[in-house]
């Protein structure tokens, strides 16, 4: 795995959908798909919610990615 990606909120939470695009880790369709596909996990486990709410401290795994949430 390589180093974390810390990304700052900008406000109390985004959606998993959503990290997944703005941490350029998945586009659109492909960040939906692999929610879906049991592909992400958050805090160690897989979740297959797309809006799931994410706060500061949440951490999201990803294709060998880890990414950190930070308060904003």
């Amino acid at each position: 795995m390589t180093n974390p990606i810390d990304f700052a909120l900008r406000g109390e939470h985004i959606t998993l959908e959503a990290l997944l695009k703005a941490s350029g880790l998945a586009a659109g369709g492909d960040a939906k798909a692999q929610i879906a596909a049991g592909a992400v996990h958050v805090n160690g486990a897989p979740d297959l919610r797309r809006g799931r709410k994410l706060r500061a401290g949440d951490v999201v795994e990803f294709a060998g990615q880890r990414v950190q949430v930070q308060g904003g």
